[in-house]
């Protein structure tokens, strides 16, 4: 299993806009990098997990957690890009934001891409132990 964090600004595309869908599921298109289009065709498989993250907003952070349940296919308008199938998991009670995600820079959350300088990727990967490690923080937020 891959994990996964998912940027979107929430007035294009938020985790509200996910909660309301059809069985908390659409598929997640639109994306025109070809470094992240080359992980949605090559890397996502059905199962892999993802945080959902706000961005270009007034508290960025992550909201929640979703499933892959459908790996890459190509969008049918634009077949050169791809899109994958998400699923909402969890709504987090409060998200874990940047700032909190900075101050826990330390072990397993150092090289969070989303914490380094110039990272904009709409989509990056995450490790077992960071992953782990935000669900933590999710637990034990008190915003």
């Amino acid at each position: 299993m891959n994990y996964w964090l998912m940027k979107s600004e929430p007035a294009v595309f938020g985790i509200d806009a996910l909660a309301a869908a059809p069985r908390q599921t659409t598929a997640w298109d639109g994306v025109r990098n070809y470094q992240v289009r080359n992980l949605l065709r090559d890397d996502f498989r059905r199962g892999d997990r993802a945080f959902f993250w706000h961005s270009s907003c007034a508290v960025p952070g992550i909201y929640g957690s979703l499933r892959v349940v459908r790996g890459g296919y190509p969008e049918p308008a634009e077949p050169r890009w791809y899109q994958v199938d998400v699923r909402l998991l969890r709504r987090f009670a409060r998200p874990v934001t940047l700032s909190m995600l900075r101050q826990h820079a330390d072990g397993s959350l150092r090289d969070l891409c989303v914490l380094r300088r110039g990272n904009r990727l709409s989509i990056t990967p995450v490790t077992s132990g960071q992953w782990h490690r935000i669900l933590e923080l999710a637990d034990h937020s008190t915003g």
